[in-house]
């Protein structure tokens, strides 16, 4: 084998490797996006209305339609999919709600494609001018392309997205009537 053949099978097999390891299925551990406000409303008001999935739509600039039980602050156990534009990708995301203390936390798990997406929770505080109110988006990294992506692009967008979704919650439910 010459030299030069050699040198293009190494990098063909180097380029493989890259390949291989960019897409591989790791933990590479979490994200966790918090946003939070002060909204002049009590905490009841605003916990019906964040647990209610056919608002979100009409708050959070990444929900683009909401099926199913969108009528109502959903119980443990019950699940509505949503079709989503985050970072730029869009997809659908079916959410389960997997915690609920009535007018205190709220925690929903995400699933695409039988994979796991993510947890959304809420945490409402009253306060003497009404809720504060406290998102968490956590979402893991399937692989290291995805890890890197996430270092320098995605994190940014979907925590400015978030931070537009509470901005856009307190207007609404601050709004008067």
């Amino acid at each position: 084998m010459s030299r030069v053949s050699k040198l293009i099978a190494s990098s063909a097999l180097t380029l493989v490797v890259v390949a291989v390891a960019l897409f591989v299925p790791m933990d590479f551990g979490k994200t966790r996006i918090v946003s939070e406000a002060d909204i002049a409303r009590p905490p009841a008001d605003v916990y019906a209305y964040v647990t209610t999935p056919g608002h979100w739509p009409e708050w959070h600039p990444s929900s683009l339609a909401v099926r199913g039980a969108v009528d109502h602050s959903l119980a443990v156990g019950e699940s509505v999919e949503e079709d989503f534009s985050v970072a730029g990708r869009t997809g659908r995301v079916t959410w389960r709600v997997t915690a609920r203390e009535p007018d205190r936390y709220w925690r929903i798990a995400g699933t695409i494609g039988g994979r796991e997406a993510g947890t959304v929770s809420y945490t409402l505080t009253p306060t003497a001018g009404g809720t504060h109110f406290l998102r968490e988006f956590e979402y893991g990294a399937p692989n290291l392309l995805f890890a890197l992506l996430d270092r320098v692009r995605i994190r940014n967008q979907v925590d400015e997205e978030s931070r537009i979704a509470v901005r856009r919650l307190k207007q609404r439910l601050e709004a008067p009537i």
